[in-house]
């Protein structure tokens, strides 16, 4: 399974050979170094987990990993991984199908017309400053609001994963990876890139 962290940079365009322009999400990615393969005998599951973001050795912590960032992923052929082996940005090509996933922006508390689409109410007969008002919220029959009912409330800061992308450009030198489309999160958000 291909499989590499990195940040996001920006969105930007490119144009592709037949002079069409392409929107593209730049990804900043590094070197990911594997720090635990797990097995299925010793911990239940097969997986990997890759350290991405060298720490200052100050800021090392108890735990003694380097790496500002740890995350898992689950694979069910751990034969070609070893503990201490380099993903560089090299492992996908263009052309590439991947699947990102990242924690997208955070909007704050949020009414109903905002968070869930609601319609509100009519822009006349009687309607005063109640225009983005989300309606009645009970019913008569248990007599209170049943659990999980849309109501305003945080929105965003949810995890998400766009399936179906794909890879434009690897630029191995700068270590950018160029995919088409948008992918979710603010500037600098940590995602995760896994080959489908």
């Amino acid at each position: 399974m291909k499989c590499i962290l990195g940040k996001k940079i920006e969105m930007s365009q490119i144009f592709d050979s037949e002079g069409k322009v392409v929107p593209v999400t730049l990804v900043q990615t590094g070197d990911c170094n594997i720090v635990q393969v797990k097995t299925k005998e010793k911990d239940g599951y097969t997986a990997i987990k890759i350290g991405f973001e060298n720490l200052p050795e100050r800021k090392v912590l108890k735990s003694g990993t380097p790496f500002r960032h740890l995350k898992e992923f689950r694979c069910e052929d751990i034969s070609s991984y070893n503990k201490g082996d380099v993903i560089s940005p090299a492992v996908f090509s263009e052309g590439d199908k991947v699947k990102v996933s990242g924690i997208s922006k955070g909007k704050g508390f949020q009414g109903g017309v905002k968070r869930w689409g609601f319609h509100g109410r009519n822009a006349t007969h009687g309607v005063k400053h109640e225009e983005r008002e989300i309606g009645s919220t009970g019913c008569s029959t248990p007599c209170r609001v049943i659990k999980g009912k849309k109501m305003p409330g945080r929105t965003g800061s949810d995890r998400i994963t766009v399936k179906n992308l794909e890879i434009v450009k690897v630029d191995a030198k700068n270590k950018v990876i160029a995919i088409k489309g948008a992918i979710p999160g603010r500037r600098g958000t940590l995602l995760e890139i896994r080959g489908e």
